[in-house]
This record gives structure tokens, C-alpha cells and sequence, in this order.
């Protein structure tokens, strides 16, 4: 999914605070880069127009955080980048690779030499936008359909592009000829539709499966297609209804078991559908999360998705970020994106994959600003 597996990628979660760690005092060429720092006053270049955003030069004090933030955990998320990099980083990666085992400062060093900082604005002004968070949940299988593992998860059907938009989930759980056309296109069954709904959100997750004989194995279900319906939160439809004050997912699955009757109206107020795929998952694998859209695994707290119209894949961002349920200030890498994700200054933080960044995932929603880093 060149591994270089720092902290960060070898755990299973994100912790949400990080203490900068204790340097010696630079000396050379990075006393002077900190020195820029504070003295960054040469002439900035011009703001840079893209299709869905306004990218306005600024001084590197301008980031908050930025003399403080454990880059090497970054460093990390932007080696797998360079797996698949675009024309205009492309001709930094070699210099990355080389700074994976440099230190923190001397990685500052380069970013403020190298690289450009820019404020992301929406293009009709507005430099604040939102953050959430999403994450690769851990769910168990069984290959075949039974009276506990009933609700299928299934592979694209045949003939999906040639129906755009698809069925709708209605469609899906009630018409015998859509049902016919997915029939032998099963993956594995879960026992609870919520989380079905909730692994279609997520886009991907780690599923173990058990087989008829008993024997179990760990696979990644990924994203593979869907029916190209509108995306719908159940938990805004909760709230509509007055069924539910907080739209995390326990209060979502607490109505679920006060309400069983219900559980089919709460799935088809949102018509979209996630098919997958299969994929084995090796110990080196379960070490990063899931290909996002550039194609490269991503990291735990350090990848992000983003609307490509305002950010391009691959692209080094600062993220800072102030509300209840974390702070955020650091270095992360734009590297997928989503249905939901749309604006100018707009991201999806990746947490993990544990019970934690499940948690902050469900709850995560507070205000938020970006700097892209640019090559000068």
C-alpha cells in the first residue's frame, strides 16, 4: 500500500495531541533557516487562482504551530506520496527520501527553503472552513448468509456503468430484478446493518471473515464503485425527524435499538450505495490505512481528504484546527477525498482505525484552516 514506518503508522490510532520533542540547539544552516523565521521579509509571489480556491502567499509565522510540530510523523505520510507524486513535486521526492532520517529541524530547514506557504481561500473570500474526520473500521464476517450474519456486502454489480445513477439502497433491499442482478456478487454478510451503513460511509474497513469450516482470515474490504445516488446523513434525518439531539453514531445505534421497527426507514433516507473489493492484508499492509484517491496508503493523523478542485493530491498542507474535540496544528498530506468533501477549505482528517479514532470520527466537526505548501 521505500516503507519507512514511523510511530504514528505502526499503531492502530492517532493520538490527538503529540509533545514537540526536545531538540538541540541548531547550529549553521538551521539557526539560520529559524532565523528566517522570524525575519521573513522578502517580496511574496503572487496569490495563485484554482478552480475552486483563492491561494494567498504568506509569511511562515503565519502557521500556527509550526516550530512545534513532530515532522518526522508527516515525513512518513509523504514518502508513501512519493509513491505516485505529480508533475510539480515529483522533483522533491528524492530530496524527502533523503530527510526521513534527518531531524526535525533540519526537516523545517527544508520545507522553509524549499517550499512556499499559502493561505487556501474560498474564491469569494473566507479563509475558515470545516474539519471532520473519518476511519477504517474493524468488523467481523462470515462468508456465507445465516439467521446472525445476514446483511450482504457486495461486490459491483455487472453492467454499473451502464446505469448512472444505479438503484437506489430502496431499490437495492426491495426490487427482486436489482436484487437478481447482484445475486453471486456477495463479498461477505455482517450482522448489523448499521454497520454496513457505517463501512459504506467510511468508503473501506478491515473485516475478519469467518469461512463455513471455521477458519477465519483478516482482509481490507475497499472501495470499488457505487450507485452514484446523492449521499444522505441518516444523522441529519435523525435530527429533522426530533428523533435524536446528538447525530454521533452511539446515539445513531441507541434510536436503532429503541426503534427496530424504523431501522429500514433510517437506511433509505440515504439512498447511496458502496460496493468493494477484496483485498489480502498483510502485516505490512495492516501497518497503514487504505489507498486513498492519490492511490497511496494513508497514514493515521497525518493524511487528509480534500476537494481536489481546491487542493491537488500529493500536496504537502498545514492543518490547524481549534474546537471540543481536539486541536490541531501540523503537517499532513492531501490524499483522497470523498463525496461529502466539497469547498474550498474543506478536509477529512484520517484517525485510524481503533475504537478511538471511531469516536472522533463520529464526533469531529469544528472550524478549520489550511496553507498549501508549494514548491517556490
Amino acid at each position: 500500500m521505500a516503507l519507512i514506518v514511523g510511530m504514528l503508522a505502526a499503531c492502530s490510532s492517532v493520538p490527538l495531541s503529540t509533545p514537540a520533542p526536545q531538540s538541540p540547539p541548531a547550529t549553521g544552516p538551521v539557526a539560520a533557516a529559524k532565523g528566517v523565521l522570524a525575519g521573513d521579509t522578502g517580496t511574496l509571489p503572487e496569490p495563485i487562482v484554482r478552480a475552486k480556491s483563492r491561494w494567498t502567499a504568506v509569511r511562515w509565522a503565519e502557521l500556527p504551530g509550526f516550530e512545534d510540530d513532530a515532522l518526522h510523523e508527516a515525513w512518513n505520510a509523504w514518502i508513501k506520496s512519493c509513491e505516485r507524486p505529480g508533475p510539480v513535486f515529483a522533483p522533491l521526492c528524492a530530496e524527502v527520501r533523503g530527510l526521513s532520517i534527518g531531524g526535525v529541524d533540519e526537516q523545517r530547514a527544508w520545507l522553509m527553503g524549499r517550499l512556499q506557504p499559502y493561505r487556501v481561500e474560498a474564491l469569494a473570500g473566507g479563509a475558515e472552513g470545516l474539519l471532520t474526520a473519518y476511519f477504517e473500521p474493524v468488523l467481523e464476517g462470515a462468508r456465507q448468509a445465516s439467521a446472525g450474519f445476514s446483511v450482504p456486502l457486495y461486490r459491483p454489480p455487472l453492467g454499473l456503468a451502464q446505469r448512472k445513477p444505479w438503484y437506489t439502497r430502496q431499490e437495492i433491499d426491495t426490487q427482486a430484478p436489482v436484487q437478481a442482478a447482484l445475486k453471486g456478487r456477495e463479498i461477505a454478510f455482517l450482522a448489523d446493518p448499521i454497520d454496513a451503513l457505517v463501512l459504506q460511509i467510511q468508503g473501506s474497513g478491515r473485516m475478519r471473515i469467518t469461512a463455513p469450516d471455521g477458519s477465519q482470515a483478516m482482509v481490507r474490504l475497499a472501495y470499488a464503485g457505487s450507485n452514484d445516488q446523492p449521499y444522505k446523513s441518516v444523522g441529519k434525518w435523525l435530527i429533522d425527524q426530533g428523533a435524536v439531539r446528538d447525530a454521533s453514531w452511539p446515539a445513531i445505534k441507541t434510536w436503532v435499538a429503541q426503534n427496530p421497527g424504523r431501522v429500514n426507514e433510517l437506511l433509505w433516507s440515504n439512498p447511496r450505495t458502496v460496493f468493494f473489493k477484496e483485498e489480502p492484508l498483510s502485516e505490512q499492509d495492516a501497518a497503514w490505512g487504505p489507498k486513498g484517491a492519490q492511490g497511496v496508503a494513508l497514514t493515521p493523523g497525518r493524511s487528509i481528504a480534500v476537494d481536489p478542485g481546491s487542493i491537488p493530491y500529493g500536496t504537502p498542507v498545514w492543518l490547524a484546527s481549534k474546537g471540543p474535540n481536539v486541536n490541531l496544528q501540523k503537517l499532513v498530506l492531501a490524499q483522497d477525498t470523498g463525496s461529502a468533501i466539497v469547498g474550498a477549505v474543506r478536509a477529512d482528517y484520517f484517525a485510524g482505525w481503533s475504537p478511538a479514532a471511531a469516536e472522533l470520527a463520529g464526533r469531529l466537526k469544528q472550524p478549520l484552516r489550511l496553507w498549501v505548501l508549494w514548491p517556490k
